[in-house]
């Protein structure tokens, strides 16, 4: 048995893509650093991560695939789900080994590309992950709630499966182009952060939320900080400090609680419906359920 072991980065499966046929090795297990050999391995090959390779095979992988099939890896990659990395490693490789005419039509039937082909076990993989992926993202645009700080600033707090971050933050460019805007991700530690197109610097006397560097207006950008320790808010509830909080925002959370409560009509509560709708691991920045 062919062991390869990788990195465990988009660009270090796709070296693991190229070595494979470069050292004419087709059935490979491939398993991410860290992860249990199984028993009877052949030596491992440790997969170097390489850019060059990396990109010679995305470029192989836009020759021979659709725009949709190119944006169902990328997307199926932010799930971070180590399960993934088989079967899109064996998607990957069936591509260059089948390349099929892309809806060719042989006797005036077309015939399926492998992107197309769901009774493929890997493409089923790769297409249920992207799946997951973009309806967490969707979750998150609605799920997401914003506290304002006292500089203008409004923030918010997630903590969602999958690395759905870098999917949602032109949703909210476009919705809040006059708002600065901080979304951060606590599990995974970093956020996007966009200043007003105009107005002034954020005063760091008047309630700021600091320290981000670099702070650009217009796109969003990525931001960490350098010690979470020290933010002025709570990574566990995504609750602002009060001496942060905008003077007016908890009169504005205490409304958006009793909105919530208003429109429940208890005749009609059906909490297995209300859990499926807004699953409980939502709840915990969620304002109507964070008292």
């Amino acid at each position: 048995m062919t062991v390869y072991t990788f990195d465990q980065t988009l660009d270090g499966l796709l070296t693991a893509v190229f070595d494979s046929f470069f050292l004419h090795q087709q059935e490979v297990t491939l398993l991410a650093e860290g992860e249990q050999l199984p028993l009877f391995a052949n030596e491992p090959h440790v997969v170097v991560t390489d850019e060059e390779k990396a990109s010679r095979v995305w470029k192989g992988l836009e020759k021979n695939l659709s725009s949709d099939a190119l944006h169902m890896i990328t997307v199926s990659w932010m799930s971070e789900e180590r399960a993934l990395n088989q079967p899109l490693f064996n998607f990957i490789c069936k591509v260059f080994r089948n390349r099929p005419p892309r809806n060719s039509e042989i006797g005036g039937a077309k015939k399926l590309s492998l992107e197309q082909n769901a009774s493929d076990p890997d493409v089923l993989a790769v297409r249920n992950t992207c799946r997951r992926v973009l309806h967490e993202q969707l979750r998150m645009k609605q799920f997401i709630r914003f506290q304002k700080a006292k500089d203008g600033t409004y923030l918010a707090v997630v903590s969602p499966d999958h690395n759905v971050l870098p999917l949602i933050t032109n949703h909210f460019e476009d919705r809040f182009r006059d708002q600065s805007w901080l979304i951060y991700d606590a599990k995974r530690h970093y956020g996007y952060y966009k200043g007003t197109s105009t107005g002034d610097s954020p005063a760091p006397d008047n309630g700021a939320i600091p320290p981000i560097e670099n702070k650009q207006r217009g796109k969003a950008v990525r931001v960490t900080f350098e010690n979470e320790a020290e933010v002025p808010f709570d990574l566990s509830n995504g609750k602002l400090n009060d001496d942060v909080l905008s003077d007016n925002d908890s009169l504005f959370q205490d409304l958006w609680r009793t909105y919530f409560k208003a429109i429940c009509i208890k005749e009609r509560m059906n909490p297995k419906k209300q859990l499926s709708d807004m699953p409980r691991r939502y709840w915990s920045y969620m304002t109507e359920k964070n008292a």
